[in-house]
């Protein structure tokens, strides 16, 4: 009876129509079926008034009705909270409240790749089903660079991941999806996901059809689309005046990187990704690797102009730490200007993320001072100076509370952050 759950009104129309088809019935035969009902209900009831008296028949009957009623309706439940709610501990009503609660959360779309975009998934997901994940599909390391050499494909590994993070199904079969081999001639190094997209995408004739396939299976909540279609190879210009070419190996660059293009130019965009947008009430870039997750998105005109035209607000998630050889010395100040040079270099003057989310805050730890070994430090946020700048400076404790092996984003801490970013500009607006 809770409101909000969209379960009385179905009901009600459902008594409604049954009684609306009978009276219909009883109509259409001259109204005799009415008459015959009344009269059987008569003589069934003279009938059992002469063997057992009313005050006893009355409440039998009534006892008995209610017991069918109950044992219906528990029965009946009892098969919904099978279908929403396998885990004894779950109340109905709370995945009934939960269900309709992220039907009504606001359409996201979330741009990037990698653990970055799958760890931001997993978050968001508490808070709306309306998600929609554009991935890149530029990778040519591991197991999806081998399969995209090998068969053709478009490297499956970071749409695998999102995938899974999106997935509401059991646990044994997003384990499985994400299974990899370790051992066994040609198996061994890649995932078993990467292998059923790309054995799907072969049967399907295309990676978006078998995305969706997937999807199904894993029962995402929401949707997987990549970038393009197209079979792109990134190549980068760096400060040494040294051209790459290929993710792996700009990920790996020792010089930094100055220009970023891909090939073909001007890859075109699937219209379920540019229809996303245009239904975009939030629109989220990173957290990921800047130069081999995030732009690469951005390389794809048709993402960049729909982006433009949204009015949805814009927010750009950055990254914990520094990436060796990737973004070595770059504060979040620094991983805007190279955002918004790629952007120009598109012929795009107007700044599309207008508002940041960073880290507030770095307290010492044997875990900072680990990845301080290995080249990697903080991304610091000066945010009195990218406010002077006109940017919207957002910074919470993203990493969560809880000490981790890793100084990655916390999915839970990251997505109550967005929320709060997104009411907030929902009230002002």
């Amino acid at each position: 009876m809770l409101p909000g759950l969209v379960v009385k009104r179905w009901v009600l129309t459902s008594g409604l129509g049954l009684l609306l088809a009978l009276l219909g019935a009883a109509i259409w035969a001259d109204l005799r079926p009415i008459y015959w009902m009344i009269e059987t209900l008569i003589w069934g009831l003279e009938g059992i008034t002469t063997v057992l008296p009313r005050s006893i028949t009355g409440p039998l009957v009534l006892i008995l009705g209610a017991s069918l009623l109950f044992w219906g309706q528990r029965r009946s439940f009892g098969s919904i909270q099978q279908a929403l709610a396998p885990d004894k501990d779950n109340v109905l009503v709370d995945a009934l409240r939960a269900k309709s609660k992220l039907n009504r959360g606001p359409n996201i779309v979330a741009i990037g790749g990698g653990t970055g975009l799958a760890t931001l998934l997993s978050g968001l997901k508490r808070h709306s089903s309306n998600i929609t994940a554009i991935v890149t599909v530029a990778d040519d390391g591991g197991s999806s660079g081998v399969l995209r050499r090998e068969l053709g494909v478009q490297p499956p590994g970071d749409i695998r991941n999102c995938l899974a993070a999106l997935s509401t199904q059991e646990p044994l079969i997003t384990k499985l999806f994400q299974y990899r081999f370790s051992a066994g001639t040609g198996l061994e190094g890649h995932s078993f996901g990467n292998l059923f997209l790309s054995a799907l995408s072969a049967i399907t004739g295309n990676l978006e059809t078998a995305i969706t396939a997937s999807s199904r299976v894993l029962a995402v909540q929401g949707q997987v689309v990549p970038a393009t279609n197209a079979d792109v190879r990134l190549w980068a210009e760096l400060e040494n005046g040294e051209r790459i070419e290929g993710e792996s190996a700009i990920g790996q660059a020792q010089s930094p990187v100055v220009r970023l293009g891909c090939l073909p130019e001007h890859p075109p965009a699937l219209p379920s990704a540019l229809q996303a947008i245009a239904n975009a009430d939030l629109i989220l870039l990173g957290p990921g690797s800047l130069y081999t997750s995030l732009l690469p998105n951005l390389l794809v005109p048709e993402l960049v102009i729909a982006i433009q035209k949204s009015r949805a607000p814009k927010l750009y998630i950055c990254n914990l730490m520094t990436q060796p050889g990737e973004t070595d010395g770059l504060n979040v100040e620094g991983h805007l200007r190279a955002i918004e040079a790629q952007l120009t270099s598109l012929g795009v003057s107007q700044r599309l993320f207008k508002s940041v989310l960073a880290q507030d805050y770095f307290s010492p730890s044997p875990l900072l001072d680990y990845y301080r070994e290995r080249g990697a430090e903080p991304v610091i946020c000066d945010s009195y100076s990218l406010a002077n700048q006109g940017y919207e400076v957002m910074q919470a404790p993203l990493h969560g509370g809880r000490s981790k092996a890793t100084f990655r984003h916390d999915p839970r801490s990251l997505s109550l952050a967005i929320m709060r970013f997104y009411r907030q500009h929902r009230r002002d607006n």
